[in-house]
């Protein structure tokens, strides 16, 4: 997969998604976001819910080791095996739409927590939120960490805009946590 810099919007994904058949719509999912401590909250929610014999995707970003790590279920990484079908089946559509790296990554996990036949899925979003590939989903809950100045070319300047572009993950009818510390 090259890389194909950083666009923010839901077309790309939204498109891609609905060529693999809109697989994000087949499990329900926590969605987080947050400048520090979003992928620590989801490997944490993840452990919780498995533990409850829930069968459990996650997908975080950036990767530490290798890509696999960004995808897994109950736990145990996606193989090189199905990110390379992904890939090979779904080659042309990628380069018609132009689909970036965090774009097509987004809809190889969707479709890989489908086909996993997951309870749940727990993502966390790739930047800010409102605009953010994993924004295309809607979650049964929402999670906000800490906010602080980050990406201030893309998401505002200001604390408060960022915080609107992150907030753009909540949705109506359905609940929010806010995990924010205390200013000293």
């Amino acid at each position: 997969m090259r890389r194909l810099g950083i666009k923010t919007g839901l077309e790309h994904t939204l498109s891609l998604l609905n060529h693999v058949d809109n697989p994000h719509k087949n499990f329900p999912s926590i969605h987080v976001a947050g400048t520090n401590g979003k992928g620590s909250t989801c490997l944490m929610i993840s452990s919780i819910l498995k533990s409850m014999n829930l069968k459990v995707g996650t997908y975080t970003s950036p990767h530490l080791i290798k890509f696999n790590e960004r995808i897994r279920v109950n736990n145990i990484e996606i193989s090189d095996k199905y990110i390379c079908s992904f890939l090979e089946q779904n080659e042309r559509k990628i380069k018609q739409i132009k689909s970036t790296f965090f774009e097509t990554t987004t809809a190889m996990a969707f479709s890989y927590f489908n086909d996993q036949k997951v309870d749940v899925a727990v993502i966390e979003t790739g930047l800010g939120g409102r605009l953010d590939s994993t924004n295309v989903l809607q979650p049964k809950v929402t999670v906000l960490t800490s906010i602080s100045l980050d990406h201030t070319k893309i998401l505002g300047s200001s604390l408060e805009q960022i915080a609107i572009e992150k907030c753009g993950i909540i949705k109506k009818k359905y609940p929010s946590f806010l995990l924010f510390k205390k200013r000293k």
